[in-house]
């Protein structure tokens, strides 16, 4: 059986040291919680061993410094297979009415925004937005209704609200 008050002894004293190392070495802090996290949780899996090491808190900031340069080498390995599986794509430029309808998109209440998206650029009906939100159907056209009007505001007459999907309402 484990000594779990020998473990939250251990815990207690070197925590916040190793979180403090494994940070200034990482250079992130949230990076370092999950590291030192699962650095504490291995430990604790192996308790009656580490303990009896010379220095169970190296064995565990080494843990963490390893679990921390896994996950940032997993990150980078993700970020290049993403790179080599679009690089034969093309992607066109944003035209004037996009740019125009996304900076007046960030104008408007972020519910007001939801639902737009939800039904002019997503093609979801009022039922559909319902359904997936939760929000209720008079609502999701009150805010369409006056998300609408809001945009309205903020758009010119040369800028248009042309998605280039087909228009649905309920």
């Amino acid at each position: 059986m484990r000594d779990t008050e020998d473990f939250d002894a251990f815990y207690a004293m070197s925590s916040r040291r190793v979180l403090a190392q494994i940070t200034m070495m990482v250079g992130s802090r949230a990076e370092a919680e999950d590291a030192v996290s699962e650095a504490y949780l291995r430990a604790w899996n192996r308790w009656s061993k580490i303990s009896e090491y010379e220095n169970p808190e190296a064995w565990v900031r080494q843990v963490a410094y390893r679990q921390a340069v896994s996950t940032w080498r997993k990150a980078v390995n993700r970020l290049h297979a993403h790179r080599r599986a679009t690089t034969d794509q093309r992607v066109d430029a944003l035209n004037p009415d996009h740019v125009a309808i996304v900076a007046a998109l960030r104008k408007i209440p972020a519910d007001q925004r939801r639902v737009i998206v939800l039904h002019h650029i997503a093609g979801l009906g009022v039922a559909e937005i319902h359904q997936e939100t939760g929000i209720p159907a008079g609502t999701v056209t009150t805010w369409l209704a006056r998300g609408r009007r809001a945009l309205a505001a903020h758009l010119t007459d040369s800028d248009t609200l042309d998605t280039g999907r087909e228009h649905r309402d309920v």
